[in-house]
């Protein structure tokens, strides 16, 4: 049943069928296949409770908030200001990219929005200041994958919905795994430059009243995440209604450097739309799925095999992480992500592990499956954005940061209070 239902799905994505019709379609041919209820009588309810789930309105919410962010201007200034204070070390301005996206995620929610803004602004330093191409364009590939973890989510949104795993305790243990991760990437620049000095380009210096005079640049994004972040943990509101905030505080600020028109205005609703008509199709397709395989009780006789191995936790975890790594490698995120979880998050709770840390430790797995060729979806990203040379470039230059994600799973397998110190200190 599971080679069945993987092979299936793997022929109607190879067909290049749109993911929410191949889930669809799977959820279809399983239900003739394996069950003896008529489940597709059940499409129209499950859409509408999907689609009027309080906790999934807040996707197109944060979408808007990152659009209008996107296109007012914010990003051009956090990234001069990040690179007064980063680029004294080794490695210059390549830090900058890093603390550049690991501020941006936190108030975008997306890694595609993060990896293309951020990529925008910092491309053309590149070649400006003999910075090796490369490893450059990693730190844009790699730091882009932090929107992922480092809250406002959405893909946390979406794990936290699938296994009704509360949003606030994930959001809570995302940002030191995210801070730790940052520090990664920027010790493998570090240390890339440190064996071959030449990739560090040409070094920037600003003095200490540059960096003070940069300091106001940062306010932004300080403020959209204290009220965003600020207000659920404070009991002001919940995760829809704080990203209702965070809609209206973009929009403040905004004006507040007149970039609020009404082009952009229309055009950052547009960009929402599609983007969360997108995920939202592709969640209701998910929910049938789900409903499919429960029904025929996939998740169950994968749970009683891996129980029955007798392997300890550990080992059995282990093989869940190369197996994501695995299917990461063709699979895009979001589709990896709603195709197992109803699948592989019975498997790791009934091993013992929280569910919570396993939000954290997935949530790595995708950012590694969004670097890893060949349908790493932000390498595609930047080299949209770069519109010349050879995407092979953004694939090597990450490579060093795949070997950085890998490392953090590791250690927050070895150290799960990274991620569980948080939550456990507010819940």
């Amino acid at each position: 049943m599971l080679k069945t239902s993987l092979l299936l799905l793997l022929l109607l994505i190879g067909l290049s069928i749109p993911v929410a019709a191949a889930l669809g379609l799977l959820g279809l041919i399983l239900e003739q296949l394996y069950s003896f209820m008529p489940l597709h009588r059940a499409m129209g309810d499950i859409a509408w409770s999907a689609s009027t789930d309080s906790l999934l309105v807040a996707i197109p919410l944060f979408v808007l908030m990152g659009e209008i962010l996107l296109r007012s201007g914010i990003a051009d200034a956090v990234y001069r200001s990040v690179s007064t204070w980063l680029t004294w070390l080794p490695g210059g301005l390549m830090h900058s990219n890093i603390g550049a996206c690991a501020t941006f995620a936190a108030i975008s929610g997306s890694t595609v929005a993060t990896a293309a803004t951020i990529g925008t602004v910092a491309i053309p330093q590149m070649e400006r200041n003999g910075y090796n191409r490369k490893l450059f364009l990693g730190t844009l590939a790699s730091g882009g994958t932090l929107g992922i973890l480092i809250p406002p989510s959405i893909n946390i949104i979406i794990y936290g919905a699938l296994t009704d795993t509360s949003i606030p305790e994930l959001y809570l243990a995302g940002i030191v795994p995210g801070l730790v991760l940052a520090a990664l990437f920027s010790a493998t620049v570090i240390l890339a430059c440190l064996i071959r000095p030449e990739f560090g380009g040409r070094r920037l210096r600003f003095s200490w009243s540059d960096r003070l005079r940069s300091l106001p640049d940062l306010l932004p994004p300080a403020f959209i995440f204290l009220v965003v972040i600020g207000s659920i943990y404070a009991g002001f509101a919940t995760p829809t209604e704080s990203a209702a905030l965070g809609v209206v505080c973009s929009l403040i600020l905004a004006m507040a450097r007149r970039k609020l028109t009404l082009r952009i205005l229309a055009e950052s609703i547009e960009g929402s739309m599609q983007t969360s008509s997108m995920i939202m199709l592709i969640v209701v397709a998910a929910f049938f799925l789900n409903l499919v395989l429960a029904t025929i009780g996939l998740p169950q006789a994968v749970s009683d095999f891996v129980t029955g191995l007798e392997y300890p936790p550990a080992i059995s975890l282990l093989m869940i992480v190369g197996l994501y790594l695995v299917l990461g490698l063709f699979l895009e995120t979001l589709t990896l992500m709603i195709t197992t979880i109803p699948i592989i998050a019975p498997v790791v709770f009934s091993l013992g592990y929280d569910p919570v840390w396993f939000g954290i430790i997935l949530m790595l797995l995708i950012e590694t499956a969004l670097i890893t060729p060949p349908v790493g979806l932000n390498l595609y990203v930047i080299q949209g954005v770069r519109r010349t040379g050879n995407v092979d470039d953004v694939i090597l230059g990450a490579l060093p940061f795949v070997a950085a994600l890998i490392a953090m799973v590791l250690l927050l397998m070895l150290f799960p209070g990274l991620a569980l110190d948080l939550p456990s200190r507010f819940y």
